[in-house]
Parts: structure tokens; C-alpha cells; sequence
């Protein structure tokens, strides 16, 4: 009989950022067991391997056909934590949600709306839990956020203005980052993705017109970004990408509220506010930030609400579309949703 505190756990995909997670997970052996493991590198099953070795622990099997996977292991999994190129993510989630379990799955989310709205149909359909590991949406800073400008704390929403950059072009030229059937885009749907996403978040709502321009700089992917919005309140967003900048990762993002200027980062680095009367920023308490996987655990025990449901993954598709959309017309602007 299996112990109902201990949630088995498939990890699909185990590269670098699966094993960052991995090592984390190994932490928590009162509430997680990583059963098996899905991947088609033998290299990078082999370093997972040694992560558990490390740990003192037997590495999981490695199970690479993700359908075998499911049929052997047939009631024997309650979670997987899906870490892979994007172009697998809907699939991916279909099949673990059809087949009862429960999802963790990284950004973005999925690669276009229509997949987004596919993945709802069958969170609804089966009754399994979702949630994407975007970091901004799981901070404690952006739900903090969310909460004072849903209560109306800050006003209206004016314009929202947000900058992301990285050397990513270099970092990730080779891989299949940069590969774009595997990726389904560049910097901006990649590492920029968070910035889509927490934009989405903080918006609340969904974008009417888009404007927008990418720039490959001689790679096969897109790696600098500018885009214009607005929502539907009228609100304005404007957001810059630069993927090709000296050795950095970094992010900010401003919204303009008619109450208040407030000062966070894509994935939640900080939540600073400048209130009507005052001359400077000042930091607005939080409570204590939990870990990617500690979360989706605190959401499947219901101790806490869906932080990042597949509904914002799917106004943010929908605003990747329409960026896609307006830079293949030279960026006219063209009606989101």
C-alpha cells in the first residue's frame, strides 16, 4: 500500500534545469518520490543518475517512450513535473492528464493558443491539476501584486513597460532553443516568455491590438524583441527584448496605476511602490516565497489556490500569436484573441 503523504513523481525531460529541480525534490523525501524518469538522452539520464548517487539514493529508471511509461507505471504515479523542449508540452500533458495524473509543467506553457485551449478542455474534461512553473506568477511579490491592483488599491491600470536581456543568442546558439519546430520561437518566447507571462498576470485581462517586431540578428530564431499593446481597459503595454546584450540576465517591469507606480521584475524579483505623495520607492512586504515544486504540492493538497493556471498561460499564447502575427506583416498592428 502506497504512502498517501508521498506523491509519486515522474520527471519528463531531466536536462540541466530538470536536474536544478531534481536536486531540490531530493529534499523533500517526507512529501516526493521520483519514481521514473522519461528522456531520449542516455547523456543526460546518465548525469540525472549521478544527482541521486550523490544523494545517496538509487537512480529511477529511465523510461524514454513517455506511452510505455504510463501504461507500466498504470496507477503508480500521482504527479510529473514536464521539463522539455516547448514543442512536446501539449502532447506531453495530454497524455499524463488523460491517464490521471496530476501536472507541473514548464514554460511556456504551450506553443500557440488553440494548444492552450486544448490543454483547458482537458483539465476540465478530467479533473486533473495544472499549474505552470512560471516563476512570476508562483513569487509571492506578482500574486501580492495582483491582489492590490484586483482590489483596486492602485486605481487604474495606465501602461505597463517592461524590459528583459541576456546574452542568450550566444549562450544558446546550437541548441535546441534555437532550433524553431523544437522551440517555437526565440529569446522572446523563451527567456522572454516569463516576461510575457507575467505581463499577462498583472494585466488581469486580455489585449485587443498588438504591435510588433522581431529581429533574428543573423540567428535562426528571433533574439531582439519590441512590442505595443493595449487591453481592453484601454491600458497601454509596451515591452522590449534584447537577447543579445553582454554577458547578464536581467528584467524590469513598471506599472503606471493612477494611485501608484509600482516596480517588479519578469520573474518577480522585487515588488517596490511609489505612492501619490511620496518622492521614493519603498518595499511592500510579502509573505515567505516557496519553491516551484514546494507550491504545486501546497495547490494539489488544497492548502493554497492555483497560482498559475492554464488560463494565463492562455491569454499569454494568445498574446504570442499576435506578436507572431504583427512582426509577419512588418508590424502592423492586428486585433488579438
Amino acid at each position: 500500500m502506497s504512502n498517501k503523504a508521498i506523491v509519486r513523481t515522474v520527471m519528463i525531460g531531466v536536462g540541466g534545469m530538470a536536474r536544478h529541480h531534481i536536486k531540490q525534490m531530493l529534499k523533500m523525501a517526507n512529501t516526493t518520490e521520483i519514481v521514473v524518469v522519461s528522456d531520449p538522452s542516455q547523456e543526460a539520464y546518465a548525469e540525472t543518475a549521478k544527482v541521486f548517487i550523490d544523494a545517496g539514493l538509487k537512480a529511477p529508471p529511465n523510461i524514454p517512450d513517455l506511452k510505455e511509461l504510463v501504461t507500466e507505471y498504470q496507477g503508480k504515479l500521482d504527479a510529473a513535473f514536464i521539463i522539455t523542449p516547448h514543442a512536446h508540452h501539449h502532447d506531453q500533458t495530454k497524455l499524463c492528464m488523460e491517464v490521471g495524473i496530476d501536472v507541473l509543467l514548464e514554460k511556456p506553457m504551450v506553443m500557440n493558443a488553440q494548444e492552450a485551449e486544448s490543454l483547458i478542455e482537458i483539465r476540465d474534461r478530467t479533473g486533473r491539476l495544472l499549474v505552470v512553473a512560471f516563476q512570476g506568477s508562483l513569487s509571492p511579490q506578482i500574486r501580492t501584486l495582483d491582489q492590490m491592483l484586483r482590489a483596486g488599491e492602485l486605481g487604474e491600470i495606465l501602461t505597463i513597460s517592461g524590459t528583459v536581456w541576456q546574452n542568450w543568442g550566444p549562450n544558446t546558439a546550437g541548441t535546441w532553443r534555437q532550433d524553431p519546430p523544437l522551440s517555437g520561437g526565440g529569446f522572446l518566447f523563451d527567456t522572454g516568455a516569463h516576461m510575457l507571462n507575467t505581463i499577462a498576470d498583472i494585466a488581469g485581462e486580455d489585449f485587443t491590438e498588438v504591435a510588433a517586431w522581431l529581429d533574428n540578428n543573423n540567428r535562426p530564431v528571433d533574439t531582439r524583441a519590441t512590442v505595443m499593446g493595449r487591453l481592453k481597459s484601454g491600458a497601454m503595454i509596451t515591452i522590449a527584448a534584447c537577447g543579445e546584450t553582454i554577458p547578464s540576465c536581467a528584467s524590469e517591469i513598471f506599472v503606471f496605476c493612477s494611485k501608484g507606480i509600482v516596480r517588479t521584475g519578469q520573474w518577480g524579483e522585487r515588488l517596490l511602490l511609489q505612492k501619490h505623495g511620496s518622492d521614493k520607492f519603498e518595499e511592500v512586504p510579502v509573505p515567505a516565497s516557496m519553491g516551484v515544486w514546494e507550491q504545486f504540492l501546497a495547490v494539489r493538497s488544497g492548502k493554497i489556490p492555483n497560482p498559475a493556471p492554464p488560463e494565463i498561460g492562455l491569454r499569454m499564447s494568445q498574446l504570442w500569436d499576435a506578436v507572431q502575427a504583427s512582426a509577419a506583416q512588418g508590424g502592423a498592428p492586428v486585433k488579438a484573441n
